[in-house]
């Protein structure tokens, strides 16, 4: 109930007058049956969009940190999430990235709609980075297809960096679902998973029209926050060295 609640009543309304939202190739997705929706990944608001123009509820795997801030704001936060579909899991790394794998097959033999987002993180600067294996293997480990889909228009409503959601078309395109059956059995060959992965990239380049970077965003992003730490460093030592002056 707080699902369609969320999506219907609180969600809805705001983002169709603000954005005009349209989707194509929505026939693709089953009406039932576990399926996982691979989307490339431009901004937060990605996760409000495809709920909204998907007739299956979706579930996506949330950190856990949306669901345990304290107070009243950490409460609504709670509600909120759960309300569009998301299921807490730790996404620290080690056992906890096994957990999540555990909490998505799962929910995948349930027959659930799980939305997934192959390149780990938020595209740094608009282009379709390299996506991780968990895909593949959840898919596997599941026997479900994988359904491609692009998100449009989405990293204008909603910049990096950015508090305030700006009105600008979104548009999402459904590509043809991926068929991984011919690998039954294999789940945990990572040559396998490796190949599974890319097929399900080029789809999304294809559909989005992004250009396609062969680098783990997560790393992009690593690289560029020490660059900026190393300038701060640098300007500080500048700083210190011009007289009557002093760093920071």
């Amino acid at each position: 109930m707080l699902y369609w609640w969320s999506k219907f009543v609180l969600l809805g309304p705001l983002l169709r007058l603000l954005c005009r939202p349209t989707i194509e190739g929505v026939d693709r997705i089953p009406e039932s049956g576990g399926a996982i929706l691979a989307s490339n990944h431009l901004a937060v608001v990605d996760s409000f969009f495809l709920p909204l123009l998907v007739p299956r509820r979706i579930t996506f795997l949330a950190k856990r940190e949306y669901f345990t801030e304290p107070g009243a704001i950490g409460w609504a936060k709670k509600q909120f999430f759960t309300g569009v579909g998301q299921v807490p899991v730790d996404r620290s790394g080690g056992s906890a990235a096994q957990a999540a794998m555990s909490t998505a097959v799962r929910l995948l033999r349930e027959e659930k709609l799980l939305g997934i987002y192959p390149e780990g993180t938020r595209s740094p600067d608009g282009r379709l980075y390299k996506g991780k294996t968990g895909v593949a293997r959840m898919a596997l480990e599941a026997e479900v297809p994988v359904i491609p889909v692009a998100m449009i228009g989405t990293d204008k409503v909603n910049p990096i960096g950015s508090r305030m959601w700006r009105p600008h078309h979104v548009h999402i395109k459904v590509g043809e679902p991926l068929d991984f059956s011919r690998y039954e059995g294999m789940a945990g060959d990572r040559f396998i998973e490796r190949s599974m992965t890319d097929e399900i990239m080029y789809s999304l380049m294809e559909l989005s029209g992004q250009t396609y970077v062969d680098l783990y965003a997560a790393s992009v992003k690593e690289k560029a926050a020490a660059a900026e730490r190393e300038a701060a460093r640098s300007d500080a030592r500048d700083a210190a060295r011009v007289p009557g002056t002093r760093a920071g």
